[in-house]
């Protein structure tokens, strides 16, 4: 499909991928010249700039905008998008160019981390429905949009010691992994509700994802749909000991985790959770939403954006 001349805009994190984003810019620049695409290349100074950058793009209805990031960079995007008030015709468009460090989001549409691939994945525009997940509580009491997943618990503690690390994603999360195995922290007493159904344990890993990766190669939601106006999710019941702790962690990367005893998995619109015992360390794309929460309202938001896909 020829590529329509609207706008495009990309919205570049330079510093995503550890500053290996930045060093992309001179190649956007000429793949967009040389397709004679009308564009602007913003590039984002700081936290938070690319979500009221994006607020603020003058944009038409079928204008292109572009997170050229990680995930963390996406998620701005997705909350400038959906915050600039009712869409004035079809939801707006979405594109991603995946040079950040962990892109687990573009795995899921299938967007290549190779720049030219990605580039070629653009111009194509191919576009299909997005939904969006949509969560309050902790820092975000008026609420967060998030288009991967939110994390809570074991996966979270995981995600704050990879953070902290200077080796690629995957290697950073499984050495996260391995931390917090060692330290085996008690888990909280979670009520979970979601559907018709009610659940109260000792939650170890909560997942619930609308695409279907997080940590480079942990499958949280191995089965995820990005448009089937539902949310999946996965609860590891807090192990007896550590080895079995590993051994569920170890299904993660094949996506097998539901196979492993204490594990179980579900698909609903909105969940509910309440820590009776304890709090919540969560966090939804890359943003942290809370280190000791009581209370998460999760929701899908069907077909809010349009992503251009692979």
């Amino acid at each position: 499909m020829a590529a329509e001349k609207n706008k495009w805009w990309i919205i570049l994190n330079p510093a995503a991928g550890k500053e290996k984003a930045a060093r992309q810019y001179p190649k956007i620049d000429r793949f967009l010249q040389k397709q004679g695409q009308p564009y602007e290349i913003i590039l984002t100074k700081g936290p938070g700039d690319a979500l009221g950058i994006v607020r603020n793009l003058p944009l038409g209805e079928n204008d292109p905008v572009v997170a050229a990031g990680g995930d963390g960079t996406c998620n701005e995007v997705v909350n400038g998008l959906l915050t600039r008030g009712p869409a004035p015709g079809a939801p707006p468009i979405l594109g991603v160019l995946p040079v950040g460090r962990g892109n687990d989001f573009s795995s899921t549409p299938g967007i290549s981390e190779d720049v030219d691939k990605a580039l070629e994945t653009l111009i194509q525009r191919k576009i299909r429905p997005l939904d969006a997940g949509f969560v309050k509580g902790g820092f975000f009491p008026e609420g967060r949009y998030f288009i991967n997943g939110v994390g809570i618990g074991f996966d979270t503690q995981v995600g704050f010691a990879a953070a902290k690390m200077k080796i690629k994603s995957g290697l950073a999360y499984a050495a996260g992994a391995i931390v917090n195995i060692i330290r085996y922290e008690p888990s909280p007493v979670l009520r979970i509700r979601y559907g018709d159904k009610e659940a109260i344990l000792p939650a170890a890993i909560v997942s619930l994802m609308n695409g279907r990766r997080m940590g480079g190669i942990f499958y949280m939601g191995p089965n995820a749909l990005l448009d089937d106006g539902a949310l999946d999710i996965c609860v590891v019941r807090r192990p007896q000991t550590r080895l079995k702790l590993i051994n569920i962690v170890l299904h993660y990367p094949r996506g097998t985790q539901a196979e492993c005893e204490g594990v179980f998995t579900g698909r609903a619109v909105h969940f509910h959770l309440t820590a009776l015992e304890g709090g919540m360390a969560a966090h939804c794309d890359g943003e942290t939403v809370c280190y000791d929460g009581k209370e998460l309202e999760i929701n899908c938001v069907p077909g809010v954006l349009r992503l251009i896909g692979a």
